[in-house]
């Protein structure tokens, strides 16, 4: 069901804690062609229904997340209403190791994971 396992993960806090979620519930268009084709969407992994929060993880290097990124800045400029967060992988490794999945955590951080990550 999930793309990445740090999803799994963060889908399994929010359960613990009763935060009712869905995942990947929207697809929201962000650039067209001169057609009005739509060439760039976005779809949050989560969306936080009680909180009206749309909820973005990444656990890619800063220098590879430009593209999430430039989708994260659209969604601001043209959903202004609309909450969204991006939790890039340090705060996901630091909320994995606050809630103990220590192991989880450690798939997280350094070289291998990185080059693990970068590649999917």
């Amino acid at each position: 069901m999930f793309a990445h396992p740090a999803e799994e993960i963060f889908a399994r806090i929010l359960d613990f804690y009763g935060i009712r979620w869905e995942y990947e519930p929207h697809t929201f268009p962000l650039e067209w062609d001169e057609n009005g084709n739509v060439t760039l969407a976005f779809s949050p992994d989560f969306y936080l229904p009680e909180q009206d929060l749309y909820i973005e993880l990444t656990t890619l290097r800063p220098q590879l997340s430009t593209r999430k990124n430039k989708k994260i800045r659209l969604m601001n400029q043209l959903y202004p209403h609309i909450k969204i967060k991006l939790l890039k992988r340090r705060e996901m490794r630091d909320l994995m190791v606050k809630y103990g999945l220590f192991d989880e955590a450690n798939h997280l951080q350094g070289t291998e994971a990185q080059k693990r990550n970068d590649d999917e």
